[in-house]
């Protein structure tokens, strides 16, 4: 029974949830491209830093005569999106 309750409870209240948020400002939209920008950056970092480690343990643990591993490739600077590069005129 507290079961049924505790169901019914939450599908009443989850119709909140699901309601239409208004369309954001143009500022918010910037803001949140910025945000996921530097969030998809930051695991481009994230990934380097850990081949980075990954090949250090390697090398502890390799075996002479085996190739190394492979090369990690650092990620190009952040740069802001919507942020063009002044054109040299």
């Amino acid at each position: 029974m507290k079961k049924i309750i505790a169901f019914t409870l939450c599908a009443f209240t989850s119709g909140s949830i699901f309601a239409a948020l208004p369309p954001l400002t143009p500022e918010a939209q910037e803001a949140k491209i910025l945000a996921d920008a530097k969030t998809a950056y930051a695991g481009r970092v994230g990934a380097f830093q850990l081949c980075q480690a990954i090949n250090k343990v390697a090398d502890q643990y390799r075996v002479p005569g085996t190739p190394a591993p492979a090369a990690c490739t650092a990620p190009p600077p952040f740069v802001a999106p919507g942020a063009a590069p002044a054109a040299a005129k």
